[in-house]
């Protein structure tokens, strides 16, 4: 018998969680034909060599919404075997949307997720009004890998209340034109509704985005239109003392008001020195309610090197000058002398350097030092103030030295235990988002290459099975996740004994000249998306297999 295409040799792992075992994946067309000793002609074949044969990874929360518009293969999501992504989180999405409102929509997600306004308003068409219009707009543009949506809260109060939605809550009559529009949107194709209490998610003029401080009435009017059609709510809330159990027991009643699924962004506490207040979620799901959080598998935070915006503070002459010219601006031994005598004029560059990690000077990133491996630590050593060492370390480097301030998920121990609950998916590397100065989306690699290999704290079929079948099911998609006959052809082929993530990196990609932060990864023999073959040998192939996943099929 003749197939498309034929993996063979490889160690199957096929996202149920069940032990790996060895065999065949027959191809044709996007879906999974046949799996075991294959025997017949093909019109492509991939010999594994014994190399981890898994279902593509999904990602739950990014912010791709916009990079989709002028970078199809969405880097570096699909370096990291990554074939399906859920944008539209945090409650920060482009529809719906009047015409006299895309500046403000663009402008918010600039200041929510440090995407440049101008780089999103010429690099999309801005040829829809309703959600799923959007996301017809989105499939004209290709993608290489799957992507489905959100609807955000704050586009929708905006859309329906105006400035009002800034300022006030809804009236009774808002509410019910709110939960309408999130409903036609979920029929239309989004997946689900996303909310934001994060306190720093702010429209450009300080005030907080539309709906952050939503009252019950108005989430579980919500989360009943969107459970109606199927949808999901997705919660960001803030994880600080004062608000933290409400914020959770708002999720519960989410939950309980519709009947549908639920999804949160959710952190280790003991890095802000709280308790753990999950047992919230615990008792919710107790009583039978379907709640999902997502955690990035390792720290997460900002990015320092010569070319980002995490410079030392004092250092705005610095920060003005463009990020490809600064190498060589710091090469005047009069300029270094000004920087390093700012920030020793600044009280506050102490603690900038206690939150830095040197990621090393190995092709992997070192994400695993503690609080005391810090850059204020590296300068006593030297007997030099942390920024001589800073400035000191990219000359040596010519600007290829690398720091990390992480800010949550710092506890390994903690972020190991959250993993290890059956309700928590991984994720939560925010792709596409704060591109200047966070690149947590290579979470994949890390999770593979620390926790499975290096550390031995989790077996391969488990990870595979959380980064897949689990993530699937939050999705409500039965057709991916798992490698079966029927199911569709999203798969890769990795070294696990290799993979990992390697040092980030900034490139000058976007619109208009625009830079961002990106990461590479290693060792992906191959990934598929529908049957295509988009990645090989970490590079792309140019083929663009993915699909808008919408939630009525």
């Amino acid at each position: 018998m003749s197939h498309d295409l034929i993996i063979r040799d490889g160690l199957i792992v096929d996202g149920t969680g069940g032990e790996p075992y060895s065999g065949d994946i027959a191809i044709d067309g996007d879906t999974i034909v046949e799996i075991g000793k294959v025997n017949g002609k093909t019109g492509e074949e991939i010999n594994a060599n014994g190399a981890a044969v898994t279902p593509g990874f999904i990602d739950i929360h990014t912010h791709l919404d916009a990079q989709v518009g002028w970078d199809p293969f969405l880097t570096p999501s699909s370096n990291h075997g990554i074939s399906t992504v859920l944008m539209g989180n945090c409650a920060v999405t482009f529809a719906p949307c009047k015409q006299a409102d895309h500046g403000f929509l663009a402008e918010m997600m600039q200041q929510v997720e440090d995407i440049p306004k101008e780089v999103i308003l010429s690099g999309l068409p801005w040829d829809w009004q309703s959600y799923g219009e959007y996301l017809d707009s989105v499939d004209k543009m290709q993608p290489a890998i799957n992507m489905a949506g959100l609807v955000g809260h704050a586009a929708i109060r905006y859309y329906a209340m105006g400035e009002r939605g800034i300022d006030e809550n809804p009236n009774t009559e808002d509410i019910v034109q709110i939960a309408e529009i999130a409903r036609q949107s979920v029929k239309d194709g989004a997946v689900g509704f996303s909310t934001s209490r994060h306190l720093s998610h702010k429209v450009p003029d300080g005030r907080a985005i539309p709906g952050t401080y939503a009252e019950a009435e108005e989430l579980e009017a919500i989360a009943r239109a969107v459970a109606a059609e199927g949808g999901m709510m997705q919660n960001v809330p803030a994880y600080s003392k004062n608000s933290i159990e409400n914020d959770l027991d708002l999720i519960g009643r989410q939950a309980k008001a519709g009947g549908g699924r639920v999804l949160f962004s959710a952190v280790e506490t003991t890095t802000f020195g709280m308790d753990d207040p999950h047992h919230i979620i615990e008792k919710y799901r107790a009583e039978g309610c379907q709640i999902y959080g997502t955690t990035v598998p390792r720290c997460g935070g900002n990015i320092s090197n010569i070319q980002t915006v995490a410079l030392f503070p004092g250092w705005g002459k610095l920060r003005a000058i463009a990020p490809e010219k600064r190498l060589d601006a710091i090469r005047d031994e009069a300029f270094r002398t000004k920087l390093i005598d700012a920030a020793k004029a600044n009280p506050g560059s102490e603690d900038f350097a206690k939150r830095m990690r040197w990621l090393g000077a190995g092709a992997r990133p070192i994400y695993t030092k503690g609080k005391d491996d810090s850059l204020l630590e590296m300068a006593r050593e030297f007997g030099e103030h942390p920024a001589e060492t800073w400035l000191r370390l990219m000359l040596e480097t010519d600007g290829k030295a690398i720091f990390h301030m992480p800010f949550f998920n710092m506890n390994f121990d903690a972020v190991e235990d959250l993993m290890d609950r059956d309700w928590i998916v991984p994720g939560l590397g925010d792709a596409g988002a704060h591109v200047s100065v966070i690149i947590d989306a290579g979470w994949p690699s890390f999770m593979l290459s620390h926790w499975v290999r290096d550390e031995k704290k989790m077996k391969l079929a488990t990870a595979v099975h959380r980064m897949t079948a689990r993530a699937a099911k939050v999705m409500n998609i039965d057709d991916r996740g798992v490698l079966a006959p029927g199911k569709r052809a999203d798969i890769n082929v990795i070294d696990v004994d290799r993979v990992e993530e390697r040092q980030p990196e900034v490139v000058q990609d976007f619109p208009l000249g625009k830079s961002r932060l990106t990461q590479p990864a290693a060792v992906y023999l191959a990934t598929m998306v529908n049957g295509e073959v988009i990645v090989r040998n970490d590079e792309h192939t140019g083929n663009r297999g993915g699909r808008v996943l919408r939630s009525n099929g």
